[in-house]
């Protein structure tokens, strides 16, 4: 159990960048001592000659018990603007070993999950862990899948371990949230990303205390085994599902331990599974600038608030920001680096373009609200929910073993400044994140899923948080599977082209594969 604080709390209603080893003291002396940077698992080829499995049937459920409750209004209220939808929801809680390192398949903790829908077939959806909650996300596509789709299936949208309502995580102090996310992200020699490293070391000592045992078990790894959990109470014999960005490696690890049990499964983006972490790092900071061009080119058509040259404006903004920052009415700090943080994770999505280019302008003229409003789910806590980025953090951590030391991390932000100038520096400095924490034990398996079905990934052309060759290399190490491409910019193609819509209602409802290399239209 936690000890010192106080770490959760949960509600009635049910509804997720970063990971740990267990046995180890709180105190700096606990940070590796030597960099540690080359964490990617190897590549490892389809069998040549080896003939594609076939897709997996359907299936129907046969002895569920999972035990639903509505929670339509509940749902509702949290969809917001989004909530002129007459769709029904309904709830649950799933138990499950916490499988702590040190205390292997013991403890218990408990996922929330959310039915959408009213098709026969459970299809489960898993979002990226910094992204809004899974039950969230699922309740948010339901409303945006085709008839032919949500005829088949209803969506069963899970809460990642310490996120959403799934015994979400609280250990990191609101005020270490906000001087983490609003470290200067123009900072670029050793003794300043020193003074990050700092912070972040605070962060690592203040979830070890509140957390304990707990800390290690919140990775993609176990909830994989959630997952397994899940489809068992659902009552199918394979699991159908969804993977959204990052969401994608927790199906791809469901695959590798669960390869008999993986059904007809989609992958929204993937991160690069031929990279280490600094390898993925270097990879967001260039997508980032190819999507902010898309940004830019779009806000100067739409006439938006930022003129006729976005990027000088932003960089106006953060310089202004640095010299003097904003408080918003609730506390939160909008300075060079919160304003950068908002810039980086608005990005990929692209329908809140507007909403992003008008939040800028307004900081540039005074006003922090907006930024702060778009900032409030990852630093504040609420009553029901706690802030997005605790539960982020750790699961990030304990997912890879990269730490670097400051003066690496100052000779990466020098290296990609060339590069990327406006996305570098902030994605080498996210890499001193994970450096006080423990490396964990146990690194995530290789993508191979040699034992599952044919799966279809999704690939978007101009994509901030999976960037596109990443997810094309994902696809090339899955046997038999198809890459279906869009040509567009954002985070994701589940929804925005009824190019893709077609390949997935052949592949989901029909069993029908698309043709690989598959490119849809802008």
């Amino acid at each position: 159990m936690p000890r010192g604080r106080a770490a959760f709390s949960t509600t009635a209603v049910a509804l997720v960048v970063a990971a740990v080893g267990a046995a180890c003291t709180v105190g700096p002396s606990n940070r590796p001592a030597v960099v540690h940077d080359g964490d990617a698992p190897p590549v490892i080829a389809t069998p040549p000659g080896a003939p594609p499995a076939a897709v997996r049937p359907l299936g129907a459920p046969e002895g569920a018990r999972m035990s639903w409750s509505d929670c339509t209004s509940q749902t509702r209220f949290r969809l917001g603007d989004a909530a002129g939808t007459t769709m029904r929801f309904e709830c649950a809680r799933v138990s499950n070993n916490l499988d702590s390192p040190s205390r292997p398949g013991r403890g218990t903790t408990r996922i929330a999950v959310l039915k959408a829908g009213t098709g026969p077939v459970p299809l489960v959806v898993v979002n990226d862990i910094n992204g809004e909650p899974g039950t969230l996300f699922a309740a948010r596509l339901a409303q945006k899948l085709g008839p032919e789709v949500m005829g088949t299936f209803s969506l069963i949208g899970v809460d990642r371990r310490g996120t959403g309502e799934s015994e979400h995580l609280q250990c990191v102090p609101e005020s270490i949230r906000q001087r983490l996310i609003g470290f200067d992200p123009a900072a670029k020699d050793g003794a300043k990303i020193n003074e990050l490293l700092e912070i972040a070391r605070e962060a690592s000592q203040e979830c070890m205390l509140d957390l304990d045992e707990q800390l290690p078990a919140n990775d993609t790894w176990r909830t994989a085994s959630d997952l397994n959990k899940v489809r068992e109470l659902l009552g199918m014999q394979h699991l159908h599902a969804i993977g959204s960005g990052e969401g994608s490696r927790v199906l791809t690890v469901f695959a590798e331990r669960f390869g008999d049990k993986a059904g007809r499964i989609v992958l929204d983006g993937s991160p690069d599974p031929a990279a280490d972490g600094i390898g993925l790092a270097q990879a967001k900071a260039a997508a980032a600038e190819a999507t902010f061009a898309e940004f830019a080119a779009d806000c100067v058509k739409r006439g938006c608030a930022l003129g006729s040259d976005p990027r000088k404006s932003v960089t106006d903004l953060l310089a202004k920001l640095d010299e003097k920052s904003l408080n918003s009415s609730d506390g939160i700090a909008v300075n060079s680096g919160s304003a950068m943080f908002t810039l980086v994770s608005a990005l990929g999505e692209r329908s809140a373009w507007p909403a992003l280019g008008e939040a800028l302008g307004k900081a540039a003229a005074g006003d922090p609200a907006p930024i702060a409003a778009l900032l409030a789910p990852v630093i504040k806590n609420k009553s029901t929910v706690g802030s997005r980025f605790d539960g982020s953090l750790i699961t990030a951590c304990n997912d890879t073993t990269v730490r670097i030391p400051p003066d690496r991390a100052a000779q990466l932000i020098k290296e990609w400044n060339g590069r990327s100038p406006l996305f570098g520096p902030v994605f080498s400095q996210r890499l001193m994140w994970c450096g006080p924490w423990p490396v964990p034990s146990q690194p995530l398996p290789p993508v191979r899923a040699a034992g599952a079905g044919p799966m279809v990934v999704l690939n978007t052309a101009a994509d901030p948080v999976t960037p596109p060759e990443g997810t094309k290399r994902t696809a090339e190490q899955l046997p038999g599977a198809a890459l279906v491409t869009w040509q567009s910019s954002g985070h994701g193609a589940l929804t925005g082209s009824g190019c893709v819509g077609a390949a997935l209602k052949d592949y989901l409802v029909d069993g029908k594969m698309p043709a690989n290399a598959t490119v849809c239209p802008p």
